[in-house]
């Protein structure tokens, strides 16, 4: 396989190492019932394997070869552009629950409202944009050399209503959270300690790594999608809005796009770069704050003393037969 892009495999390569950091810390954000943090490695995580995986099969072609799964992976990256910011105001919120509450305890049924809420933001907002986002997508998909499947947004003023607007005031919502936990925090700062230890699942160094988390994502978000919808606005004649039956005209078709097509314009460009790069972005990010933290530290060694057990009891085995032969 001959690939156009002078640096592949440098992005598939990078793509699955984001998807491995992404899932590494899953399980014991599970087990600690950080519903908003766990949507934030999933989304990511699934935006870093379907962009690695378009990248090797389209990597020197644009033929459209699968789709079936351009259907599902476009949807997918389609998805994550709304589900990572979602999940980082599920963590906002929780940050902001936790920093404000006056309550000493949280049953277990606060915690599953807790989740509930979270599973309607991470994951309901991101299933409404994609069925908003119908109304403006004018055919079933294109396909890009290098880069694989991607939705169409059809240039239409509904469009930036329906579907760009999406992160932006997303990330706007979790900045008025971030700066009432700042306020709130400032306020209760002699009481946080407290707070943090009644919440059983929380302790001083997670929370504010989560906080940090948050406030990298919401500096990103905001003003990556403001460019975002400037560069899709930029030099761009809106289309009138006609009907659905004008818009969806001949649906089912797909576009086939040679990589020196898309690379030499500017707006295309841009924005597939930071849609597939982004969330990889977010990974290292995250693997960054969490990766080596106490509790990862914990697990990486109950995971390598597993292991090692494993491969030292067959050792142990053949000595004792080597004995009993022996003797």
């Amino acid at each position: 396989m001959l690939a156009s892009d002078p640096t592949f495999p440098l992005f598939p390569l990078f793509a699955f190492l984001g998807f491995v950091l992404s899932v590494i810390p899953l399980s014991w954000h599970f087990q600690a019932w950080n519903s908003g943090t766990c949507a934030f490695m999933i989304w990511t995580g699934l935006a870093c394997l379907v962009t690695g995986i378009n990248s090797i099969i389209w990597a020197d072609n644009a033929l459209n070869v699968a789709p079936v799964w351009c259907d599902i992976s476009s949807q997918i990256i389609l998805g994550s552009s709304v589900g990572i910011p979602a999940s980082t105001l599920c963590i906002s919120r929780r940050l902001y629950r936790i920093t404000s509450t006056q309550t000493v305890s949280i049953t277990r049924d606060d915690k599953l409202r807790a989740i509930y809420s979270d599973l309607a933001i991470a994951v309901g907002l991101p299933i409404l944009m994609l069925l908003l986002h119908i109304i403006v997508q004018p055919h079933r998909f294109n396909i890009l050399e290098e880069y694989g499947c991607t939705s169409v947004t059809f240039d239409t003023l509904a469009a930036y209503f329906l579907y760009y607007m999406w992160p932006v005031a997303i990330g706007l919502v979790s900045l008025v959270y971030s700066s009432l936990i700042l306020r709130t925090f400032y306020m209760r700062r002699i009481q946080f300690n407290h707070l943090l230890s009644s919440n059983g699942m929380m302790n001083p160094s997670r929370y504010l790594r989560l906080m940090l988390l948050a406030l990298i994502d919401i500096m990103c978000t905001i003003p990556i999608g403001t460019y975002s919808i400037y560069v899709s606005l930029n030099g761009v004649i809106l289309n009138p809005w006609i009907s659905w039956d004008d818009t969806h005209f001949d649906f089912g078709r797909v576009v086939l796009i040679p990589a020196v097509i898309w690379r030499g314009d500017f707006r295309t460009y841009t924005s597939l770069q930071i849609t597939r790069w982004l969330p990889i972005v977010c990974a290292f990010v995250f693997f960054a704050l969490f990766g080596f933290a106490e509790e990862a530290m914990k697990n990486y060694r109950r995971a390598f003393w597993f292991v090692t057990g494993k491969f030292n009891s067959r050792p142990i085995n053949i000595q004792k037969k080597g004995s009993i032969l022996s003797g």
